[in-house]
């Protein structure tokens, strides 16, 4: 009697649970610290944190109200720039020309109403029309060309950096242009663009409230508005975004004009502020805000990032820069100490990052 064999059934073994499953196929959701971390603003939020404890300690005059002030003052003035640079960097383009036209523009007001003899509020709508030019034209070369918006705004920050210092002193005779306070509408200008608040005895400057006000804006355009997409989308892939209809060149021009803007705006509080300014200010000032930025989680590659990310960049810089000073150190090892707080803070978002994706 011959015997029968009986084939063994096949056993396939299944496969590794992956990063969102577990064993028995189900999913599971990654744990909510993990989801925290990933996001980059938590990162740079809990570096500002950090810097604040730091400076809390290592310099006790930071503790009184009056140094917080001056704090949140230099973290405003970087903020308001560091806002729209955000936004063009998670458009997929950056600007090196931010620093200079942010002189261009104070200059502009100061001297079109100085030497003119006009109101001073003629002058400020003048440089808002310079500014935004200057924003149109780098956005109008940067699509037209195709050229790296690199390129481009370093090539207007040469002529801008050229145009400042040779037309003030061809006008004025100096470096610097002359004194406006005592000019027609100084008064009200001051007060909308540089004036201060009270609060428990404490002087504010009403940037602070800029700052926050522009903050709260750039984030409901980013996450509630069909702009916000499009930016997002022409910094991911300008030419899907293009394929599904989205208007590739009116955002990045835009974007470039709502650094034009800031520049203007920034122009204006340095002008009343100071009374006066001087041509040769401002260069190295667009690596400040784009460091911010990048702080604050946006990418150079674009398509990631978000307007609060760059608020806790821009305190950290002012924290850093006036803690420094409180605490009696030499201000020389400022430019170092942000470079290091730079490459840490862009290391450990990125470590976070990924630590985050593969858990």
């Amino acid at each position: 009697m011959g015997m029968t064999q009986h084939a063994e059934p096949a056993v396939s073994t299944p496969p590794a649970p992956g990063p969102g499953q577990v064993k028995d196929g189900r999913t599971t959701e990654r744990p909510f610290v993990l989801r925290l971390l990933a996001r980059p603003d938590v990162g740079v939020f809990l570096g500002a944190v950090a810097v604040w404890v730091f400076f809390l300690i290592a310099a006790p005059p930071v503790r009184e109200g009056s140094a917080m002030a001056n704090i949140l003052y230099q973290s405003s003035t970087i903020g308001i720039m560091a806002l729209p640079v955000a936004l063009l960097m998670i458009g997929g383009e950056f600007d090196l020309s931010s620093g200079v036209a942010v002189i261009t523009s104070a200059l502009t007001a100061s001297m079109f109403a100085f030497q003119l003899t006009l109101n001073v509020w003629a002058g400020v709508f003048v440089a808002l029309l310079v500014s935004l030019a200057i924003g149109f034209l780098n956005g109008w070369l940067v699509v037209k060309t195709g050229l790296p918006s690199f390129l481009i705004t370093l090539g207007t920050f040469l002529i801008l950096q050229g145009v400042n210092l040779a037309v003030t002193k061809l006008v004025t005779g100096n470096v610097a242009t002359d004194d406006i306070s005592d000019m027609d509408g100084f008064a009200q200008a001051k007060k909308v663009f540089a004036s201060s608040f009270e609060v428990a005895g404490v002087q504010f400057k009403i940037t602070i409230v800029y700052w926050l006000v522009f903050a709260a804006l750039a984030t409901w355009v980013l996450l509630r508005t069909k702009y916000g997409n499009w930016i997002f989308a022409v910094g991911g892939n300008k030419e899907s975004a293009r394929a599904v209809g989205v208007p590739v060149n009116f955002t990045k021009i835009s974007l470039f004009m709502l650094v034009g803007f800031g520049s203007w705006f920034v122009g204006m509080h340095n002008l009343f502020s100071f009374n006066t300014v001087q041509s040769g200010e401002g260069v190295g000032q667009e690596l400040i805000y784009i460091s911010a930025a990048v702080i604050g989680g946006c990418l150079l590659t674009g398509g990631a990032g978000s307007a609060i990310g760059p608020v806790f960049g821009a305190f950290m810089f002012g924290m850093v820069q006036q803690g420094i000073v409180y605490a009696n150190w030499n201000p020389d090892w400022f430019k170092a100490f942000l470079g290091v707080m730079l490459l840490g803070a862009v290391l450990i978002n990125l470590w976070v990052s990924r630590t985050a994706t593969r858990r």
